[in-house]
Order: C-alpha cells, then structure tokens, then sequence
C-alpha cells in the first residue's frame, strides 16, 4: 500500500520567524528555497576569496550606482529567501525594508560543490522572479556563466567568460570587471 507523504512547506514569514526563535544554530548555513530548508554548502577558500574579490571589484565598479549586497536574504514570495554569494541591488537603504527580487540588477553565485544545483534549481528560482541576469562563477573552471533575459523558469541568454574577457552587469555597463581578476 502507497502512502503519500505531504511535505509542509514555509513561507518567508514563517522561516524568519523560525529563525528568529533560534531553532537554527548560529553556524548552521541554511536557506528557504521553494518553501524547504536547504542546508548549505560550506564555504571553501577558494570560494570565500572569490567572493571577496568580487566584492572588490564590484564595489569599485558601480560605485554609489548601486548596492553590493554580500551573502544576504533576497525575498522570493512567497516560499523563497535564498541568499546569494553577490547582489548587485537598487542603491536604498534596506535597513526598514528588506531586499526584494524586484530590487535585484544582478545575482552572482559562486560555485564549487553547489554548482549541479546552482545551474538547476538556483537558475530556475532567479528566472521565475524575473531577476535579469545571473551570474554563476564556476570555482574548478575559473569562468562566469552570464544569464540574462529571464524567460519562464530559465533565461533567453547565456554566455560562459573566461580569462581574457570582460563582462558588466547588463544595468550598469560601464561597470565591467576583468574575469581575471576574480580568480587572482
């Protein structure tokens, strides 16, 4: 006899009010994708430097442009508070109100042992939300996936950069970066 199971989702409300009860332990990475708790890989070095670097960079590119967001929650109503490596986000303050998916130029994850899932279920999430570019850093290859156009659960373009090459978010294209530069 088949028994169905019945998975009980979260929303945003919910997670954070989980959280803030203190049900998660202060070094447990975990995220709301979809309405399920994902636990998160953990950060390498590698894949911590990289961030930095980006975050560098970034900061330096788009100056007072925009807001680089850094391992933040981005809100994905109703079932999703994913937190991405790097945010490009509308220059407010988020202090009151937190960082939507409408407030997001670009998301960039950077990704090692996460990268199957990232090109899957990350992609999908931040095409749904309509997000308009993503950028998915591949730590063993050392190169960019460039996503744009969301269409559905995925993106019209898509681009892969190497060393040599220069990319720039799609809403601020004078504020390009060296794709060598994140690996040095």
């Amino acid at each position: 006899m088949a028994v169905d199971i019945e998975r009980r989702l979260f929303t945003i409300d919910e997670y954070v009010r989980i959280a803030e009860a203190g049900i998660f332990a202060d070094h447990e990475r975990v995220e709301l994708i979809e309405g399920e708790v994902i636990e998160m890989s953990p950060i390498g070095t590698r894949h911590a430097a990289f961030v930095a670097n980006l975050t560098h960079l970034l900061v330096h590119a788009v100056g007072e442009r925009a807001r680089v967001w850094v391992q933040g929650p981005l809100r994905v109503p109703p079932r999703s508070l994913p937190q991405p490596d790097l945010a490009l986000l509308r220059m407010r303050s988020y202090v009151r109100e937190p960082a939507t998916m409408s407030d997001a130029l670009l998301v960039i994850e950077v990704a090692d042992r996460s990268l199957p899932y990232d090109r899957t279920t990350k992609l999908r999430l931040y095409a749904r939300a309509n997000i308009p570019e993503y950028w998915l850093v591949d730590v063993r290859t050392e190169a960019v996936d460039i996503h744009r156009a969301p269409s559905g659960e995925t993106y019209a373009e898509h681009r892969r950069a190497v060393a040599g090459d220069h990319v720039a978010p799609i809403a601020l294209p004078d504020a390009g970066i060296q794709v060598a530069a994140i690996f040095l």
